[in-house]
């Protein structure tokens, strides 16, 4: 791909996960097109479909999320660094939840799309878990599967707490008590 192309879908990409965390995935490519300073056939060059835009959106997420990980398996405080991570991880749900949703309204299977990058976002968690659980910070009886349950969890409760932060942050110290060793 030519760098003037790269660039361009790399705008397209940010552009789309802008509008569709502000405005929805009913948001068009044309606003897209728009936020990204660039023609609608750039768009549609690069995601020949609103479905192919959405699922390289969501595969963007979760590839962020992974980086995200692995760069805090690294932290000086491990459990910060897992708390932290978790409440990033909720608080930019509604964006990934609302894009797999709409995946799957169109016939496209979200996991399968984003299997690829989910490997290395597992294995990043579950070292962040480890390594908070060495430090004290979690209870030793909590396995990957259960983070990723709890997260799963948290996600479509915040997406439920009416966009009220103050609920959100009340119910995110209540799992992570739970996570927290008595």
């Amino acid at each position: 791909m030519r760098a003037d192309a790269a660039r361009n879908r790399a705008k397209v990409l940010v552009a789309a996960e802008l509008v569709f965390a502000a405005k929805g995935t009913s948001a068009s490519t044309e606003e897209v097109a728009k936020e990204a300073g660039v023609g609608i056939g750039t768009v549609f060059r690069h995601f020949p479909t609103k479905e192919a835009l959405l699922e390289a959106v969501l595969v963007g997420l979760l590839a962020r999320f992974a980086h995200e990980a692995e760069e805090l398996t690294r932290a000086a405080d491990p459990g910060e660094a897992f708390f932290g991570f978790f409440r990033g991880i909720v608080a930019q749900a509604a964006t990934k939840n609302a894009v797999s949703e709409a995946l799957e309204e169109a016939g496209i299977n979200a996991r399968e799309a984003s299997a690829e990058v989910g490997v290395p976002l597992k294995k990043a968690l579950a070292t962040l878990v480890e390594r908070a659980q060495e430090a004290g910070a979690v209870r030793s009886d909590v396995g990957l599967a259960e983070v990723m349950a709890l997260l799963s969890g948290s996600s479509h409760a915040a997406a439920s707490a009416s966009g009220d932060p103050q609920v959100q942050a009340r119910a995110l110290d209540i799992v992570f008590d739970g996570l927290r060793p008595r």
